[in-house]
């Protein structure tokens, strides 16, 4: 049997790159995440999307959203 997974996910009716980085508009979870699964797909100031099934459940994207809009959710 497979245990628990755990991904990161965006709560958008919080999250907003201009409030975290007004001038480029890049989203500070996008810059930390190491394994390269959330991205800001549509450009610069749009919130990004995470690539659920390819992550890792490190944390390093969570810890770096100062709004806390990107968090943990497990999965059977």
């Amino acid at each position: 049997m497979q245990g628990k997974k755990a991904f990161a996910f965006v709560d958008y009716s919080i999250c907003n790159p201009r409030q975290c980085n007004a001038e480029e508009g890049i989203c500070w979870s996008v810059k930390a995440c190491t394994h390269k699964v959330i991205k800001q797909i549509d450009g610069a100031f749009e919130p990004p999307v995470v690539f659920q099934d390819l992550c890792m459940g490190c944390w390093d994207c969570i810890e770096a959203c100062p709004l806390s809009a990107v968090q943990m959710r497990e999965i059977l």
